[in-house]
């Protein structure tokens, strides 16, 4: 007689957790973002429902998206890496870079290099349409965004993640939120676009400008789209910063924090009073529904950062952000991801 067949074991499903995405922008300190998504996407327990974007977040959240598309995970960091590696390429030939002796005496900050002074200097002396009165565009980022990603493919796959762009339309003064089936490279430029180094980008007869002005990142259409319940925000700009700024860098750099950080907590201001009136049962669901947010950020290390670090491409400077925020995003998958789904992690205190 055969002896009965035991039963095959059963073997535990990871837990899985459906989440949106925020990433904010922040010139070069988008590389922080990399290494948050590239550590993100090793975890096979995080899945991504839709993400919204500023800038180099707007980027960062195209190439994850058309890399998911084209090979998965694995695609997805591929494509990250090579484009950062790209960047890093080309700012290695910049005029920007500081100079060794500069770089050895101030290390990543180039507030006092010489070059990064003139051209400081000279973009807030002259307007892009002065220095360039001809309709020639002079923004090695559309060659390099040209080169990278087929957005063609990333508007027409159905199948391909939730995106959205933010843009500010300069006539107007109101954001502008493209969808993934409306990206273009001129989308990018225009969510990226500083109105002192570039011209306003032309979509459709609108002008805009950077994005992070009036939604950085914009956080609406995340829950308005009855998406997941969750959203992680990347966020590059400090909302902290104790001293008091005295000097002209020092103040240039905290206007720029908190201009870039006005729309967000806006939005958080928003949030956090649809949540306390659900709490008080004067709202009722599913018309209005519970949001559950969560960051990942490293607050004290970004704060060192001064704002024409935003600038510096250095390898080795792109590289200690991208490891920066791969820690920040473990930290969040070890503190904070049971959570995901049941409540928020995000002290949302700190935004009101």
């Amino acid at each position: 007689m055969q002896p009965a067949e035991l039963p095959a074991p059963v073997v535990a499903q990871p837990v899985r957790r459906r989440v949106n995405l925020a990433l904010q922008g922040g010139g070069t300190h988008g590389a922080f973002t990399w290494g948050a998504l590239d550590r993100l996407l090793e975890d096979d327990r995080v899945e991504f429902d839709g993400l919204s974007g500023t800038s180099a977040g707007a980027i960062n959240g195209a190439i994850l998206a058309l890399g998911l598309l084209e090979n998965g995970r694995e695609g997805a960091k591929a494509a990250l890496d090579r484009f950062w590696r790209a960047l890093g390429t080309k700012f290695a030939v910049s005029p920007l870079r500081a100079h060794p002796m500069e770089k050895a005496l101030w290390g990543w900050d180039l507030t006092y290099s010489v070059a990064y002074n003139a051209f400081d200097t000279m973009t807030r002396v002259l307007s892009p349409y002065q220095l360039n009165p001809f309709s020639m565009e002079f923004n090695p980022l559309r060659k390099a965004l040209n080169e990278s990603l087929d957005l063609e493919r990333l508007r027409e796959d159905k199948t391909a993640i939730r995106l959205f762009i933010s843009a500010t339309n300069v006539r107007t003064g109101k954001p502008k939120v493209f969808r993934r089936e409306e990206i273009t490279v001129d989308a990018l430029l225009a969510s990226a676009c500083l109105p002192n180094v570039f011209k306003a980008v032309e979509i459709d007869g609108e002008a805009y400008w950077d994005g992070g002005y009036l939604g950085n990142p914009a956080l609406w259409p995340l829950y308005h789209e009855r998406m997941a319940a969750d959203i992680v925000l990347v966020q590059l700009n400090p909302l902290l910063r104790p001293e008091l700024p005295t000097s002209t860098s020092d103040i240039m750099n905290r206007l720029n924090e908190i201009s870039f950080n006005a729309s967000l907590m806006s939005e958080m201001r928003a949030i956090d009073f649809v949540q306390r009136m659900l709490d008080s049962g004067r709202l009722e669901q599913p018309r209005y529904r519970r949001i559950f947010l969560h960051s990942i950020e490293d607050e004290e290390r970004m704060r060192a950062f001064k704002l024409s670090t935003k600038f510096n491409g250095d390898w080795d400077f792109l590289t200690t952000l991208r490891d920066y925020g791969r820690e920040a995003a473990d930290r969040f998958l070890r503190e904070s991801f049971d959570k995901v789904g049941r409540e928020s992690t995000l002290d949302i205190e700190r935004y009101l």
